[in-house]
């Protein structure tokens, strides 16, 4: 029995403002989504899916070859459209038993998260369970196969998120395995670069106090 991992990568992203389909925009080099499934292949899920949806080609394209792409034909409609098409494509895997869902637009999300909310998933039986940073619910979020038709049942640009105020959740702390951040414009994706930026020579932030 296995978790597998689902990347969502089919929005079009038009607060973002630039010319590439928002998964394409690159932070420090590199497309959103090779960061996204970056984190989601090392963190031992499998299988991994990728859902695309504008710009579906160009997107898919970044797959590696061990990654299930799927096209979301209704993308437009929501996230939930994302991840309905994503469960429907392991729906058919009797060997998973749950999917850890993520998105493209959030680079820095870590392994370690996911790793987490897979170990923590077996003492929650049907109940999502959903990474938390600073206390505050973020993702991936797990979804196990017995929530996966109410999920699949979801309308509108949001997850299973809907679901959380009327069925068990379990919370698991990922503080420090990565940035929740999200990318939605131009400033987002410069605060993350800069983050990851060693501080400039002189900074007084770096400087320590005299004993």
């Amino acid at each position: 029995m296995t978790t597998a991992a689902i990347v969502l990568a089919a929005g079009r992203g038009t607060r973002l403002g630039a010319a590439s389909p928002k998964p394409l925009v690159e932070l420090e080099g590199r497309p959103l989504v090779d960061w996204a499934l970056d984190a989601a292949l090392a963190s031992g899920c499998a299988p991994v899916v990728l859902v695309v949806g504008h710009a579906a080609s160009a997107v898919a394209a970044r797959a590696p070859a061990d990654v299930r792409v799927v096209v979301a034909p209704d993308w437009a409609d929501g996230i939930s459209a994302s991840v309905r098409a994503g469960l429907a494509a392991l729906g058919t895997d009797p060997e998973v038993t749950a999917a850890c869902v993520g998105l493209a637009d959030q680079p820095r999300i870590g392994a370690e998260a996911y790793r987490r909310l897979v170990a923590a998933a077996g003492a929650g039986g049907d109940a999502l369970v959903v990474a938390t940073y600073a206390g505050r619910r973020g993702n991936p979020v797990l979804v196990p196969r017995a929530r996966w038709a109410e999920v699949g049942a979801l309308t509108g640009d949001e997850g299973a998120r809907q679901l959380m105020g009327r069925v068990p959740v379990v919370e698991v702390d990922c503080t420090g395995t990565g940035d929740p951040a999200d990318v939605d414009t131009l400033g987002d994706l410069a605060a993350l670069g800069a983050a990851a930026l060693p501080p400039e020579p002189g900074d007084p932030s770096t400087e320590t106090s005299p004993s």
